[in-house]
């Protein structure tokens, strides 16, 4: 079974992503990133924290060479006001956060514990974030395997993009362009949306696969007379280009969405597998493109590009192609 990650989890955060990530906690949504306004790691439960550990990673020159997982015992109360699924008593365990706290101090959401960590775990791109997963109580916090599967349970809207975009941020391995835009503010969460307008997450393409937001009431026969560049009612375009294949797993217990008796889905994440495919900015391939969920009326669409001459106020359009060779980056790449 799943464990619900329910928005009064995910309000104190503009953003967050479950598959942005190489790492094997986001290849199944078993890991959520919540990317909060300042560089403080704040806590996204409540509990008595159970331990910390050091840990060793990739020895970058942006980033440090330790991380930390914290540990906390979730108070079974609190998850069951504010809806976290599973009748188990359950453990948090988050990464990237510089501990100030110590075994049995008592934490509340939102209460900070420690600054955030540059982490050698991160791509250059990737900005700082709070990394939650939950396991049974009795499970060993530490190890790398043995978390949840999760399921957010906050609605999500499509937000449409024609390609184009002017940068308004630039570091050595991406931009960051304007758009694309959706009127209001600090409202309901939103993502890049596929030509039909399924929202998007993951790194597209450059890490193997990502995630698609079904609304209520998804079936095949829907989907095929919606985003389908294929037979199989399963396919997702953009831009015009076919872009990867929605995993036909409902019903197996293990998806954030639900399928119902009539075979039609609750709103939910379901697992994408990318096809092979490259990314262009202004006619030239890139890595991909940084796509996560945010409240933020700007998207803020993220171009991952190595080595680029792109400076503040460059326009930029970009396509998608087939390919036989596609960029694919592993862990700490």
């Amino acid at each position: 079974m799943a464990v619900t990650v329910p928005e009064r989890i995910l309000e104190p955060y503009p953003r967050f992503s479950l598959y942005n990530s190489p790492y094997p906690a986001h290849d199944d949504a078993s890991g959520i990133d919540l990317y909060p306004d300042s560089n403080a790691g704040i806590s996204p439960v409540a509990g008595v924290v159970r331990g910390v550990r050091t840990v060793g990673c990739p020895d970058r020159e942006y980033a440090a060479d330790r991380d930390h997982v914290i540990a906390i015992d979730v108070d079974r109360n609190w998850a069951a006001a504010v809806g976290i699924g599973g009748e188990r008593p359950l453990i948090a365990r988050i990464l990237h956060v510089d501990p100030d706290v110590e075994p049995g101090d008592r934490v509340a959401p939102g209460d900070a514990l420690g600054p955030m960590v540059r982490s050698g775990f991160f791509g250059r791109w990737v900005d700082n974030h709070v990394h939650l997963e939950f396991r049974d109580r009795d499970a060993d916090p530490y190890r790398a395997s043995g978390s949840r599967r999760l399921a957010a349970d906050a609605a999500v809207e499509p937000v449409s993009w024609d390609g184009t975009g002017t940068v308004v941020e630039a570091g050595p391995t991406y931009v960051r362009l304007d758009g694309p835009s959706r009127s209001g503010s600090n409202g309901p969460f939103r993502a890049l949306g596929s030509d039909r307008g399924v929202p998007l997450d993951g790194g597209l393409t450059h890490y193997a696969g990502g995630g698609a937001f079904l609304g209520d009431g998804f079936t095949p026969e829907t989907w095929r007379n919606g985003d389908s560049a294929g037979s199989d009612g399963r396919t997702l375009s953009l831009l015009g280009q076919p872009i990867g294949t929605v995993d036909d797993r409902a019903g197996d217990g293990q998806e954030g969405c639900v399928e119902g008796g009539d075979g039609r889905t609750t709103a939910g994440w379901t697992d994408v597998t990318w096809r092979d495919v490259d990314v262009y900015a202004n006619g030239e391939r890139a890595t991909g493109l940084s796509l996560f969920v945010t409240r933020r009326a700007d998207l803020g669409i993220k171009v991952v590009k190595r080595d680029h001459d792109l400076s503040i106020g460059d326009r930029i359009t970009v396509t998608i192609r087939s390919s036989n060779d596609p960029i694919r980056l592993g862990p700490g790449r």
